[in-house]
């Protein structure tokens, strides 16, 4: 919604107290942008800390989740869950460099229950895969926007995935038949037009 000059200037006569009135009444409808004032104006836990914290988060609530691995729907509902408190941590910290390795934290989360996922059918656990497989394929295109000295980092933690993929039969399989290249999975390897092959795999009815 654009606001008008007039209607700028309306509000900025309003006497302070009307100001503080009005942004409260806001903040109140709006969580998450109270969330985000609150983290720039007087919180002191800085991005790396608020990271750090969502790391152990991830941690143990996909260590409750997999205890309802055979119940596919519910263990991706709770999955969706987490992500979206990943999601909102961006959204209040603008951490950019989490948003990577956040989510590739979490998907190697995921698979260090590989025995566990290995029980299931591959019907079962489709879903789960197409929904990480895409995570990696976003995870990707945003490491390109990034600043390559964060990269050896990034390298670290998609080594690990590598290898975690690499011991599930069915997920490396899902990967292959949908475009994913493992030679991606090392951050100077990922392509300068990345963004355009993911769009083209996705045009092709795959990631679905």
């Amino acid at each position: 919604m654009e606001y008008s000059k007039e209607f700028k200037q309306a509000l900025s006569e309003f006497s302070p107290a009307e100001k503080d009135k009005l942004i409260f009444r806001l903040l109140k409808k709006d969580k998450l942008l109270s969330k985000k004032l609150y983290f720039e104006l007087i919180d002191l836990e800085t991005v790396d800390d608020k990271r750090d914290a969502m790391e152990e988060i991830i941690h143990e609530k996909v260590s409750l989740a997999s205890k309802y691995i055979a119940n596919q729907k519910y263990f991706l509902v709770l999955i969706r869950k987490i992500s979206a408190e990943i999601t909102e941590h961006v959204k209040i910290t603008t951490d950019k460099f989490g948003d990577v390795s956040l989510n590739l934290f979490l998907i190697n989360e995921i698979l260090e229950h590989n025995e566990k996922l290995g029980t299931q059918r591959f019907d079962n656990v489709y879903k789960l895969y197409i929904y990480l497989i895409n995570k990696i394929f976003k995870a990707l295109t945003l490491v390109k926007k990034l600043n390559e000295d964060y990269w050896m980092e990034f390298d670290d933690l998609l080594e690990n995935l590598n290898e975690k993929i690499d011991n599930n039969i069915y997920l490396s399989k899902l990967c292959v038949n949908n475009g994913l290249d493992f030679n991606w999975l090392k951050c100077e390897n990922i392509p300068d037009h990345f963004e355009l092959i993911v769009k083209n795999i996705k045009s092709e009815g795959f990631l679905r």
